[in-house]
């Protein structure tokens, strides 16, 4: 169990890189900052597919549609409503909202000795940190909340829904394909992510002269690069590793230090504390995880 404990915490830490990234870099659009992440990661994994193909056995046809279908769940779709929803309502709404997942996957995967009751005390919790990350400005100066808030927190709530039957998803499937390696289905994934998100930028992205003559190219490559290998491919191999390991809803549970590494990283990169009203949302939607934690066991 501690391997598990450890690969998903470790997953979080790297998850919460993509909260921030977006205010890293400026010129870009959502599409350019989905599709830079993930053709990183969908090139990765393509070429040690190819560096395997002699040891290792493509997948067959169901296991690509399961990829497919599954790249879309966790990354492309998810991360575009993502960034979407941090463009409309700040870093900390956002956060905090992906970071009720572990809750939902309780609720969805409750073990079937476990009293709805007994879920109640972390519910309200949770429930009362967002209503006061969301009621409080996002900044020291701020005197309104953004003109787009509950654009942003409808983006959000989309993006915790496509994520949250995702870490389902593929733990079943994974619990059912137990000859498939971590790191050889995070490699399928990676290719179809980068599949989707090629048409995602062809559809919707910006041109690509317009892309390399912005003032920001190199963080945005260093970006697309750093997401992509870190918080796409290692990731996805830990939360693999983690999900074989742990039952689906002790796994999510872990998926609460994504949330607290994007604030540390949100704060830091805005040099700055948290705000009084923040730090006590914070603190209510840590201890309504571990009351969750708490019943569970």
């Amino acid at each position: 169990m501690g391997t598990g404990v450890l690969a998903g915490l470790a997953a979080g830490a790297l998850w919460g890189l993509v909260f921030v990234a977006p205010r890293m870099v400026g010129g870009y659009s959502s599409v350019d900052l989905t599709a830079g992440r993930f053709v990183a990661y969908g090139l990765l994994s393509a070429a040690l597919m190819l560096w395997a193909s002699r040891r290792r056995a493509w997948p067959t046809g169901s296991q690509a549609v399961a990829a497919a279908g599954l790249s879309v769940l966790g990354f492309t779709g998810y991360y575009l409503l993502l960034v979407l929803a941090v463009r409309d309502a700040g870093t900390e709404v956002p956060t905090l909202i992906i970071g009720t997942i572990p809750l939902w996957i309780m609720l969805l995967g409750k073990p079937q000795h476990l009293r709805w009751s007994a879920l109640l005390p972390g519910l309200g919790l949770t429930a009362a940190g967002l209503a006061l990350m969301i009621s409080g400005p996002q900044e020291p100066h701020a005197a309104a909340a953004p003109p787009h808030l509950w654009r942003g927190i409808a983006l959000g709530l989309a993006s915790l829904a496509c994520w949250t039957a995702f870490a389902l998803l593929n733990a079943r499937w994974l619990r059912r394909h137990p000859e498939v390696q971590a790191t050889e289905w995070a490699n399928w994934l990676g290719v179809a992510t980068g599949a989707g998100a090629l048409l995602l930028w062809a559809v919707a992205g910006s041109a690509p002269a317009q892309l390399a003559g912005s003032p920001d190219r190199w963080m945005f490559l260093a970006l697309a690069l750093a997401t992509g290998v870190g918080s796409a491919w290692l990731a996805t191999i830990l939360w693999n590793i983690a999900s074989r390991r742990l039952s689906a809803s002790l796994c999510g549970q872990l998926i609460v230090s994504e949330t607290l590494f994007a604030l540390v990283y949100s704060f830091a990169w805005d040099g700055r504390w948290p705000t009084a009203t923040q730090a006590a949302a914070c603190l209510l939607f840590t201890l309504g995880i571990l009351a969750s934690i708490r019943a569970h066991r």
